[in-house]
C-alpha cells in the first residue's frame, strides 16, 4: 500500500488531487482512498488531504501518519509546517517550489525529494496559480504509482472540455519537469 499526504492551502485544490487520484487508480482496477482533514478554515488556511493505494482492500480508516509520499502544493507551507513529519524510511517529498532540490534536500534534511516549480506551469499552461492538477504529474513522476495516462479521463471528466485539455497538459508538463534528488 501507497500512503501520500498532500499539503495545500484552502482553495488551491488539494482535496481535488486527492479525489482524482484516487479515482484514477480504481479505474485502474486498484484500491483507494481519498478524503480531507480540516475543520473550520477558512481560504488560505493550510489543509491537509490523504490518499491511500493498494491492489487489495483498504481497510484502514484513520487519517495518514507515516505516509510513503508527501505531496506539497505550495511552499510557503515549508517553513511554517513540517510537511514531511512521520515519513516513512525511503519516502519522498515531492514539492512545488522553484527552488532546486538539492537546496531544499539540504535545508529541510528530506531523504528525497522531487521538485517542480508547478506555480510557473500553472500560470502558463492554466493561466491561474493553482497548482493541484500540476502537482500530481510531479507526484506521478516521482512514484510511478499510475501510469501517464491513466489520469487523462479523471481530469477530463472533472474539469469538462474546455479545462480538462489544459490541466492535462500541465498536468503532463510538470511530469516532465520534476526532477528527483
Amino acid at each position: 500500500m501507497i500512503e501520500i499526504r498532500i499539503h495545500g492551502r484552502g482553495g488551491q485544490g488539494g482535496v481535488t488531487s486527492a479525489e482524482l487520484l484516487a479515482r484514477a487508480a480504481i479505474a485502474q482496477g486498484m484500491y483507494a482512498q481519498a478524503f480531507p482533514s480540516f475543520g473550520p478554515e477558512r481560504r488560505g488556511a493550510p489543509v491537509v488531504a490523504f490518499v491511500r493505494v493498494d491492489d487489495k482492500p483498504i481497510r484502514i480508516r484513520e487519517r495518514v501518519y507515516s505516509p510513503n509520499v508527501v505531496l506539497v502544493l505550495d511552499p510557503t507551507l515549508l517553513d511554517i509546517v513540517n510537511v514531511a513529519e512521520g515519513l516513512k524510511d525511503g519516502g519522498k517529498v515531492v514539492v512545488n517550489s522553484p527552488e532546486g532540490g538539492p537546496a531544499l534536500k539540504s535545508k529541510h534534511g528530506w531523504p528525497t525529494v522531487a521538485q517542480v516549480d508547478a506555480q510557473t506551469v500553472a500560470l502558463e499552461e492554466l493561466g491561474v496559480a493553482i497548482t493541484n492538477t500540476t502537482m500530481l504529474g510531479a507526484l506521478l513522476k516521482a512514484t510511478d504509482i499510475l501510469p501517464l495516462a491513466a489520469m487523462r479521463e479523471v481530469i477530463d471528466d472533472r474539469f469538462g472540455p474546455k479545462l480538462g485539455p489544459k490541466n492535462y497538459k500541465a498536468f503532463e508538463r510538470a511530469y516532465n519537469e520534476t526532477v528527483e534528488n
